[in-house]
């Protein structure tokens, strides 16, 4: 049985959130806009916090998109 190693960015620490991140999603091309929409605001929130207290909220961020589009915000 081979192991594969997985090569991290320092900034990814022992933190099990920041891991999985770093290892599933930094870095990957997306092309699906519903996750494109989900990483704008997520980028827009970080505004002056730190990425893994936007990480630990991000489990909330699709019930308030789709109460954003249930009140006519996705027009814009």
């Amino acid at each position: 049985m081979t192991v594969r190693r997985v090569h991290r960015c320092a900034w990814a620490g022992s933190d099990p959130l920041y891991r999985t991140y770093h290892d599933r999603e930094w870095g990957v091309p997306v092309h699906d806009d519903r996750l494109l929409f989900e990483f704008l605001i997520l980028e827009g929130a970080q505004a002056g916090l730190s990425w893994i207290t936007i990480l630990r909220k991000r489990e909330c961020l699709p019930r308030r998109i789709r109460r954003l589009r249930s009140q006519g915000s996705g027009r814009f």
